[in-house]
């Protein structure tokens, strides 16, 4: 894990399970790589998710759009760029890019995921705290449009 201008980096590498018979990363892999890749880029700021539930709030995923290009496959050693896209009031937009980690590889997939802040209570979607604001920081779009 890392930081390349202010985009945070997460690495990994596909097991075996996550391939399916076409020998590429199964399509809902990506997302679980997506969530992952977010817990750490919070962790990174100092702001993990037990924090954040903690203080009563917790996030939810409320739009993804995934864009493949190229297939992932069975021990590629990989990386999802995270960076935020858009804060509002009560939601913000993160921006991922998957590749393999070797300098030449091109992009597997690209995803832009909104999320919603909500009460751990039950009781709805709440503002976006300060803590969470500050460790999201400046949104740097990674995707267009």
């Amino acid at each position: 894990m890392g930081t390349v201008e202010g985009v945070f980096e997460f690495s990994f590498r596909v097991r075996y399970m996550e391939v399916d018979a076409q020998g590429v990363v199964f399509n809902a892999w990506y997302l679980t790589y997506f969530d992952e890749a977010f817990a750490a880029f919070l962790a990174a700021r100092g702001y993990g998710l037990e924090k954040l539930i903690a203080a009563g709030f917790d996030v939810q995923l409320a739009h993804a759009q995934l864009d493949w290009k190229t297939g992932l496959r069975w021990q590629d050693d990989a990386l999802v760029a995270v960076s935020p896209a858009r804060l509002g009031r009560t939601s913000f937009t993160m921006d991922f890019e998957a590749r393999r980690r070797s300098q030449d590889a091109g992009l597997a997939c690209s995803g832009r995921i909104v999320y919603v802040v909500v009460a751990t209570d039950g009781s709805g979607k709440r503002e976006i705290p300060p803590l969470l604001a500050g460790a999201l920081g400046t949104p740097v779009p990674l995707r267009t449009g």
